[in-house]
């Protein structure tokens, strides 16, 4: 979550400055890579490693980010998620180990060589390893995305990353599978469905609305709140709970996600980037040329489904 400004920074640019961006310019455009290539790597990096050690974590954790950011050729979300925290938490065993016994004279120096070593050796192991076999796992999933995008089954993604979401993975499966396979298919055409599939807010807002009008008591009386968290805002992670609470509601949200990816495909339509946060105004802004049609129509199907199939779950209230 600190770092949503940065995507939506990265998106902006994006849909401004590609070619086949609303404003195109070749000089501005020449953030685009860096910036989804590095620095957003590093700071999911940065973060992971602060969660865990504190500011010293939050430097070691940035340090092997680069390593894994610069050995790979696809954006290193999924590996900055873990070498990141690992980082951090080798740094934490050493000074909760060794570094609390140095004596007060030599504490700077200790944790200063301390910290610049591990980070160090992790950034070096990343290049090495870590970052390869990320970047395998990775283009491993995206081919299996693929093999259903051209086969015309794409919707079947949905089995997977629905369930996914719920259990508080859609940022690894967005960011670190299908938004790669995205930023490869959007430098050729300008536009790409996989920034869709995930940040769909369709089927969560089908969702909310029907556990409003057919949830139990408990549900009804925060769902109205959930939809404007989830809607407006881009929150996903806000109904998770509510599936989780009633695990047959997954069904709804498959159905919804499905449906949603069914009409991409059959209007042809993407977005330039990302819609980070997932909120429907972050999908509009940044909607390809010519994709509005289908990307508003798959949006509101997708909600339909998955109301109405919420609904029969819960049997209408009854």
């Amino acid at each position: 979550m600190p770092n949503i400004g940065a995507f939506i920074a990265w998106g902006l640019i994006t849909a401004l400055f590609i070619p086949t961006g609303w404003t195109p310019n070749s000089q501005l455009a020449q953030l685009v890579d860096p910036m989804i290539k590095l620095l957003l790597p590093v700071l999911i990096g940065y973060t992971g490693g602060r969660l865990v050690h504190g500011q010293r974590g939050a430097v070691v954790g940035a340090v092997a980010t680069v390593g894994i950011a610069v050995g790979a050729d696809v954006p290193m979300f999924l590996g900055a998620m873990i070498v990141g925290p690992l980082t951090a938490f080798l740094l934490r065993l050493w000074d909760e180990s060794v570094g609390r016994k140095v004596a007060p004279a030599f504490q700077m120096l200790v944790n200063n060589f301390s910290a610049g070593i591990i980070g160090g050796v992790m950034a070096v192991l990343g290049m090495l390893s870590i970052g390869p076999a990320v970047e395998g796992i990775t283009k491993g999933l995206g081919n299996g995305v693929q093999f259903l995008l051209n086969a015309g089954l794409l919707p079947l993604v949905s089995i997977i990353v629905e369930p996914a979401k719920v259990l508080f993975l859609n940022n690894a499966i967005n960011h670190g599978v299908l938004s790669p396979l995205g930023v490869a298919h959007a430098q050729g055409s300008g536009k790409a469905i996989e920034f869709l599939i995930e940040p769909n807010p369709g089927p969560g807002l089908g969702i909310l609305l029907a556990i409003t009008f057919f949830g139990v008591a408990s549900m009804r009386a925060t769902a109205p709140g959930a939809i404007v968290i989830q809607f407006l805002g881009g929150i996903h992670e806000i109904y998770f709970p509510y599936i989780l609470a009633a695990p047959r509601l997954i069904i709804a949200a498959i159905a919804g996600g499905a449906t949603g990816v069914l009409v991409f495909s059959i209007t042809d339509a993407g977005t330039t980037a990302v819609p980070a946060p997932g909120s429907i105004f972050a999908v509009l802004a940044v909607t390809a040329k010519g994709s509005y049609f289908g990307v508003i129509t798959g949006v509101v199907l997708s909600a339909a489904v998955s109301f109405v199939v919420a609904a029969a779950l819960m049997k209408f209230g009854r």
